[in-house]
């Protein structure tokens, strides 16, 4: 009965000790399972802050898409106008240089109101295209062109026609 009874103690102590490391097996796999548990939501939060984040990111670069897509519409139809009033304004000058190039072409008036070429006299000159009192001046005697002007009082230095007729300064 001793050794039974003996028997039986220690087949009670094994299994108390099997029990407690069960036991402590099983708590310490809980443990861990609620560590990556707390871990997981952890993770999930910070995932959904990310997500939100994503989401207002999202909405302000679709808000900048449409109005970028407005500006560059508006743009477009800026560019197109500018287009047309440089378009227009460049026919009315082809147009404008066509006149003045038929002018050139015709012979000048005389000055007595005749028709045919005017003629220049001793320390006279008749404008051409393109000059200027300046230029006039340089050419016959070296001269300035406020010199040219002052020898021509009732002329206007920014109108001259071509076929005028102008006086030039003398030498002294």
């Amino acid at each position: 009965i001793n050794a039974a009874t003996g028997a039986i103690d220690r087949k009670v102590t094994d299994f108390a000790t099997v029990t407690s490391r069960f036991e402590s097996t099983v708590g310490k796999v809980v443990e861990l399972t609620a560590a990556a548990a707390t871990e997981l939501q952890a993770t999930a939060e910070g995932m959904e802050r990310i997500a939100v984040g994503t989401s207002a990111t999202a909405s302000t670069v679709s808000a900048a898409a449409d109005k970028s897509t407005k500006d560059i519409g508006s743009l477009s139809r800026t560019t197109q106008d500018a287009f047309n009033t440089v378009a227009a304004d460049l026919a009315n000058i082809h147009a404008s240089i066509v006149k003045l190039e038929e002018a050139q072409k015709r012979p000048a008036a005389s000055g007595k109101g005749g028709h045919g070429e005017v003629v220049a006299g001793p320390g006279e000159y008749v404008i051409k295209a393109g000059d200027t009192f300046a230029k006039i001046g340089r050419a016959h005697g070296g001269f300035s062109g406020t010199e040219v002007a002052a020898v021509n009082p009732d002329v206007n230095p920014s109108k001259l026609k071509v076929g005028q007729k102008i006086k030039l300064p003398q030498k002294k």
